[in-house]
């Protein structure tokens, strides 16, 4: 075989492994769990075998453009979300492909949505990934499957397309553990009252990671509110002001943990001395800010832009009648949230 033909499921195929792993090893992607192992049998097999990628002489032969279609619900307006269009571009580019974006409002019709998807594909993108705003139900505009695409940060009610999502559940266990850890054993949740993924996963992953501590996690105190500031502000009144309050507050986002931090200071209790906090989404423009520093958990953007550029990629190459997902199946791929350890967390006071 001639080394100009060889690609990366000739190589996948040589070193009995998926082709996604070829590809996250050959582009050292981040986020990608490859043994050392595995690693090096890649690297070997892709030398031995000459391989190669040649943009220009690929796309001469398969008729692509190279370019793939970014459609972003105000994601390019968001600062720390804005962190999946670096993802994808680096990964795209470590692949010879160019990324072109279009931002569309999230409070866009149906039929605008359309209209952006439409303009990529007049275009000749080879693919699109389609990104919201945050983690939620899409009903995806219905031209989106002209090519392959992927969703990120959101996920369709029959799973029709391949989708990366935060690990919602495990961020609130890790969010959890770390004041179980820190020897909290009266923690409550301020939640968010809107109907996404995210509401959901993240109160049943509180509730089920003080159960497994062997604390009574079905009747923990929650208290919802709308997932700002003021919201926050309003439930951490309501469930610091009554009678045997937590010593460890959970927040369902960044900006709710400082409300509640607001909360705190008006009822006179110190943070970390009197109350441990901990967020989630990692807004670095309010969690690093906060005094004390906001211990909270991050949403993984750049690592779902990277994961979504590379399966777009693997199913564009893998050209009609390909698999259509390495691992047979569509179902969501959640990439883990981790912790951000700042100054918001101490033992509580009685047992100081």
């Amino acid at each position: 075989m001639s080394s100009r033909n060889i690609g990366i499921r000739d190589v996948a195929r040589a070193a009995g492994v998926s082709a996604t792993t070829v590809s996250h090893v050959l582009n050292d992607a981040p986020y990608a769990r490859v043994s050392p192992e595995t690693r090096e049998k890649v690297k070997t097999t892709a030398v031995r075998l000459g391989y190669g990628p040649n943009r220009l002489a690929r796309a001469l032969r398969s008729r692509k453009s190279g370019v793939l279609g970014l459609v972003s619900e105000d994601v390019a307006t968001t600062p720390h979300a804005g962190r999946i269009i670096l993802g994808a571009d680096e990964a795209a580019r470590a692949r010879g492909y160019t990324l072109m974006i279009i931002n569309t409002a999230g409070s866009a019709d149906h039929g605008s949505r359309e209209a952006d998807v439409e303009s990529l594909l007049e275009r000749q993108v080879d693919g699109i990934l389609y990104a919201t705003m945050y983690h939620r139900y899409l009903q995806a505009p219905a031209n989106l499957g002209k090519v392959p695409s992927v969703l990120v940060d959101a996920v369709t009610a029959d799973d029709s397309f391949p989708a990366v999502v935060p690990d919602e559940y495990g961020g609130a266990a890790a969010a959890v553990e770390a004041l179980l850890a820190a020897g909290h054993t009266r923690i409550g949740f301020i939640n968010n009252t809107e109907d996404v993924p995210s509401t959901v996963r993240r109160l049943q992953g509180f509730r089920d990671t003080l159960t497994r501590a062997g604390l009574d996690g079905a009747s923990a105190p929650v208290q919802p509110a709308s997932s700002d500031a003021a919201g926050g502000y309003a439930a951490a009144r309501r469930m610091l002001g009554g009678g045997h309050p937590p010593s460890g507050l959970f927040c369902y986002n960044d900006r709710m943990a400082m409300g509640a931090y607001r909360a705190a200071a008006e009822l006179g209790l110190s943070i970390p001395g009197d109350l441990s906090v901990v967020g989630f989404d990692d807004q670095e423009l309010i969690a690093a800010s906060l005094h004390p520093g906001l211990t909270t958990v991050a949403l993984p953007h750049y690592g779902m832009g990277a994961w979504a550029a590379d399966r777009l990629i693997d199913a564009i190459e893998a050209g009609p009648g390909g698999a259509d997902d390495p691992d047979g199946t569509t179902d969501p791929v959640l990439l883990g949230c981790p912790l951000v350890t700042r100054g918001s967390i101490a033992a509580p006071r009685e047992q100081s």
